[in-house]
């Protein structure tokens, strides 16, 4: 990086109790960096969008982001000394920039973030990544570790804000997060009665005690954030409409497979195929996985970043995977008849290539014209 870089600070924002003293060390640090090296300092608050073009919250998400945004722009010119009705003064030694990146990713793992990350920092020439010691861009799973390590791949200098945490209160459920808990409570009570019946006393009772337990060790990493009871009805009746109809695609699936499986030639053709998934959030990619792998002759065997890996075993099982028909069942669900009308995998696939082979004959065309120009 050179001299003349100057002073250049990447700090991924999201909600957390130790975001305000973040804010206030990463902007004093990089003040006294630049006041030691004599170089201006720019401090850059980004925030890794968890949201996708075709959910129904997508701008009432991203009216949140704006928000803690402008929130953290407030508390930096704070710590710089800067009115908020005033602008910045140019002889400032430090200066505030924020951003929303990943909008068009599919963010799901620390390597998603990581990577969408690293891209704002390559494209800014940053040098230096400040992490607040509590945040946590997966929502409620632990993922703060595991994106530090991604972070220190890069040539970039990764530090953790020395900020003190506050003390976590012994309290289970909090008031925030009791609809999160009431709802995997009331989820895992139906379950374990569906499967075990109605038929008295004691199912209700050890019903009631299993979905406790349930409740009590997975409930802070069930979901990620609060429930949004507004669109569940809508969901759960899609999901409603769902049900039998994957269903009816495992029946098919079975039939098709015990005719191979009965063929005295086994005309089978086992091979793992990936292709990119158009849903986004766990909830719905994890229903998607499952969803192939419960229909025979399919099996999901890793979902990493956008790519779904899948285990094949015949071709008419990976024609029916890429023609895409669960993937627009699961986005219906959850997203609503506008998600359903996306184009398939193989079409995606179609249009890629199309691109590609596009860009490829501009590139000739254009290596042509300068080869001529330079004979002339």
């Amino acid at each position: 990086m050179g001299t003349d870089a100057g002073v250049r600070v990447l700090v991924p924002v999201g909600e957390s109790s130790t975001l305000r003293k973040t804010v206030a060390y990463a902007v004093r640090s990089a003040r006294e960096s630049a006041e030691e090296s004599g170089e201006h300092a720019v401090v850059h608050f980004v925030y890794p969008a968890l949201w996708r073009a075709v959910e129904p919250t997508r701008v009432e998400k991203f009216e949140q982001a704006e928000e803690l945004l402008g929130r953290v722009e407030r508390w930096a010119a704070e710590d710089l000394g800067v009115d908020e009705e005033d602008e910045e003064p140019a002889t400032s030694a430090v200066s505030v920039e924020t951003a929303v990146v990943g909008a068009d990713e599919y963010l799901f793992s620390p390597a998603d973030f990581a990577r969408v990350l690293l891209g704002y920092a390559r494209e800014h020439d940053l040098e230096r990544v400040v992490v607040d010691p509590e945040y946590q861009p997966g929502g409620n799973a632990p993922m703060l570790r595991p994106l530090e390590y991604e972070l220190t791949k890069s040539d970039l200098a990764v530090e953790e804000a020395p900020v003190e945490r506050a003390t976590r209160r012994g309290a289970l459920v909090g008031r925030e997060s009791l609809p999160k808990y009431l709802l995997v409570f009331g989820t895992s009570y139906l379950f374990y009665l569906a499967l075990g019946g109605f038929s008295g006393l004691f199912d209700v009772v050890t019903g009631a005690i299993s979905a406790g337990v349930v409740t009590a060790v997975l409930g802070t990493v069930v979901l990620k954030g609060e429930p949004d009871f507004r669109r569940l009805p809508g969901e759960l009746a899609r999901l409603a409409v769902y049900t039998p109809y994957l269903l009816w695609e495992i029946a098919k699936a079975n039939v098709s497979l015990a005719y191979v499986i009965l063929h005295p030639r086994l005309p089978i053709d086992p091979k793992m195929v990936q292709f990119e998934a158009a849903v986004w959030g766990d909830l719905p990619a994890t229903t998607l996985a499952n969803s192939i792998t419960l229909t025979p002759g399919t099996l999901t065997v890793e979902v990493s970043q956008r790519e779904f890996y899948i285990h094949a075993l015949t071709d008419s099982s990976r024609d029916d995977l890429f023609d895409g028909a669960l993937e627009r069942a699961v986005r219906f669900v959850f997203y609503g008849r506008e998600a359903a009308s996306i184009p398939s995998p193989k079409e995606r696939d179609a249009t890629a290539g199309a691109e590609e082979v596009r860009s490829e004959q501009e590139a000739r065309a254009g290596s042509t014209s300068s080869a001529e120009e330079a004979e002339e």
